[in-house]
């Protein structure tokens, strides 16, 4: 537990609960009831996660740690108890994760799948190896003579990288820096099968066994090789020249990027010192700096795209998302739209809703403008086809395209050059606030205008794994304020009133609050007073502080919490009445849902806010109320079904145990996704 400047109340540090959150990952590798191959994915989630971890926060808190000066003494010294408290947690969750890879290595081998390294080859592997390597990989094995590099500033670390020693008789002991081409020829290999077994082998293992034809005629007869990999600090340098538009300024960004300060550094534990003390010298290393010994093998997020090997029965069975009658027809959808309000709830519903409403507005003679926010996008992204489509029929269409969407940054400037050509008008957001809503509307000549509103990007590829809600809506309560936000984005300095949208940094904080305050009065009047939410962070100081307030009065609160949790639950006098539950599936938790009792009118909201500084402050951000009482029911659903879960569900309360949450009432196994998914089916 950790207090800040401003907290006197207890209060769990962002970092520390996202390490807390990244843990509750690990362990659903560990649980034999989850299928062999996606306990493997689950171990690549855990891995990429830390590695984005250590380039964001940790670097924020190195950068923070160094600061010198009296003003920044108190600061400096709590980021860098802080970053040591980290470092101490990841080293014992690393110790965990080794032996988790260990163990499933076994378990693999016993379901006959092999995985392999270079001294393990029959001869037909190795006549496959040899050949594999020659006619897919050597084209892009580039050796560097690690004498030749001062330092790593133009190494990528997003790479593996082999430390290859390299010697034979009368030639002095040489060494070379092998890039693994990971992302143009993977990082696992399917061998021939050797009896019952499938076999695979690892890219480090392949290049390992070839060493002698990357360095041919040169003499060395002994080479040996160790892996490694570093992260680098991921902040980027902008520039403030006014000459220079945002997109350069971006892509010029990125590259600095490249260049960032090492910060930790992960190495095969057989590597020799002196290997080891060449490496650290190139990578200019520091004293706050995480330098951790590994097993034989880095980059573990490979293993998220692990070879089935034909094996379904060691993965979950496929779910095919519903599909809503009015899509399997020919009507019109924004025609529907205007007579209610329609919603999908992805991925148990299919994404296509969205995508064939903008399809239709794309050709419809109906349709005068589409204004659209994108955060991200998909690699092949149907969303940006249509609005090109739209675009190219003579609708006026603006993308409003966030180019900091982190480590997003280089596709969305691709996407917007070819939205530019195509004819879409693309806005690039506000300086100091970024356009992080989920919001679309399409203007009608007969004046029936429709709006969406997600809790999720407008993203094809994320809508097949994390669950998020998208409101289809001719509400001209909620249409006319998403049209007012569009507005606030194009002229900043024009005052706009939100009636019934709340959005960030106008008026949504206040809102959150004033609701929270109601169900207080009502708590202390002995009446019904409760609140529920379905978010993924909550770390903000004030709104923390707020829940500890309704929970003194009375207000009982129950909250799933997927990631960073500053609550510390069940305090005597604090927390009481705060239960918080987090849940790791097969699909990923992201909608945002807010209900509150408000003397029986089940106020029910849902957008694209945490309850973090940045989303309440500093962002563009919507939650729109929802009206439609199916769609209420609905959200209601979802939220009540994680509450009940006693399966994947885990205590989110403070001390990082992550135990699985026994629920009062449940007898049987319940699991909330399983369960809409059953009911999205019917």
């Amino acid at each position: 537990m950790s207090d800040t400047k401003k907290t006197k109340f207890p209060y769990i540090d962002r970092d520390l609960s996202w390490m807390y959150f990244n843990h509750r990952i690990l362990q659903e590798a560990w649980r034999d009831d989850v299928p062999l191959l996606e306990r493997m994915s689950f171990l690549g989630i855990y891995s990429n996660n830390l590695d984005e971890f250590f380039r964001v926060r940790m670097a924020t808190l190195s950068r923070i740690a160094t600061l010198k000066g009296k003003d920044m003494a108190i600061d400096s010294r709590r980021a860098a108890e802080l970053f040591h408290r980290i470092s101490s947690l990841d080293n014992v969750y690393s110790d965990e994760f080794a032996a988790c890879v260990r163990t499933l290595t076994e378990r693999l081998a016993a379901d006959h799948i092999r995985i392999l390294d270079e001294t393990e080859l029959d001869d037909a592997q190795q006549h496959f190896v040899r050949c594999v390597f020659r006619s897919r990989i050597s084209g892009f094995v580039s050796p560097v003579w690690l004498s030749k590099l001062d330092e790593f500033s133009r190494e990528s670390d997003s790479h593996i990288y082999l430390c290859v020693e390299l010697s034979g008789p009368g030639l002095k002991t040489d060494h070379a820096l092998i890039e693994l081409p990971t992302s143009t020829c993977g990082r696992f290999v399917v061998l021939p099968d050797r009896g019952d077994d499938a076999c695979v082998m690892y890219l480090d293992d392949i290049v390992r066994y070839c060493l002698p034809m990357i360095f041919p005629g040169m003499g060395y007869t002994d080479f040996r090789a160790f892996s490694f990999k570093f992260t680098k600090d991921a902040e980027m340098e902008i520039d403030n020249d006014m000459h220079v538009g945002p997109m350069e300024k971006i892509a010029k960004a990125v590259r600095s990027r490249k260049k960032g300060a090492a910060l930790r550094v992960l190495h095969d534990s057989e590597m020799p010192d002196t290997m080891l003390r060449l490496l650290m010298k190139k990578l200019k290393l520091d004293k706050l700096d995480t330098v951790q010994p590994t097993g034989r093998y880095q980059n573990h997020k490979d293993f998220m795209s692990f070879p089935s090997s034909c094996r379904k029965d060691l993965k979950y069975p496929d779910w095919q998302a519903a599909i809503p009658p009015e899509l399997k027809g020919t009507d019109s959808l924004m025609q529907l739209i205007s007579e209610r309000d329609r919603f999908v709830h992805v991925p148990y519903q299919t994404f296509d809703y969205v995508i064939r409403l903008l399809q239709e507005a794309a050709v419809s003679k109906n349709v005068k403008s589409i204004k659209i926010t994108l955060y991200r996008m998909a690699r092949n992204s149907k969303v940006a086809e249509a609005l090109m489509s739209a675009a190219r029929n003579g609708k006026k269409v603006t993308a409003v395209v966030e180019l900091l969407a982190r480590f997003d940054e280089s596709s969305n400037i691709s996407y917007s050059k070819k939205m530019q050509d195509a004819g879409v008008n693309v806005v690039f957001g506000l300086d100091g606030l970024k356009i992080h809503s989920k919001i679309a509307l399409i203007t009608l000549r007969n004046g029936r205008d429709i709006a969406v509103v997600g809790t999720g990007n407008f993203h094809e590829g994320n809508a097949s794994v994390y669950t998020d809600y998208f409101l289809m809506t001719a509400d001209p309560r909620i249409v006319g304020d998403v049209g007012r936000v569009f507005d606030t984005i194009r002229k900043p300095y024009v005052s706009q009133e939100f009636r019934h949208l709340l959005v960030s940094p106008f008026n949504m904080r206040q809102t959150f609050v004033s609701l929270i305050d109601d169900e207080i009065a009502e708590a202390r009047k002995g009446r019904e007073a409760w609140i529920k939410i379905k978010i993924n962070h909550i770390t903000d100081e004030d709104m923390v502080r707020h829940l500890y307030r309704a929970s003194q009065a009375g207000v009982k609160i129950d909250m799933l919490v997927r990631g960073n949790c500053s609550i510390v639950t069940g305090v005597p006098g604090v927390s009481d009445n705060i239960r918080i539950a987090g849940i790791i599936d097969r699909y990923l938790e992201h909608s945002r849902i807010f209900i509150f009792h408000a003397r029986g009118l089940d106020k029910t909201f849902m957008g694209s806010a945490d309850w973090m500084p940045r989303n309440l402050d500093r962002r563009i951000e919507a939650v729109t109320p929802v009206y439609d009482p199916r769609l209420k029911d609905d959200l209601r659903r979802t939220v009540e079904f994680g509450l009940r879960d006693n399966v994947q569900a885990r205590v989110v309360d403070g001390s990082g145990e992550n135990r699985i949450r026994q629920v009062e009432g449940e007898t049987l196994p319940f699991r909330s996704q399983f369960e809409l998914y059953k009911a999205y089916n019917q």
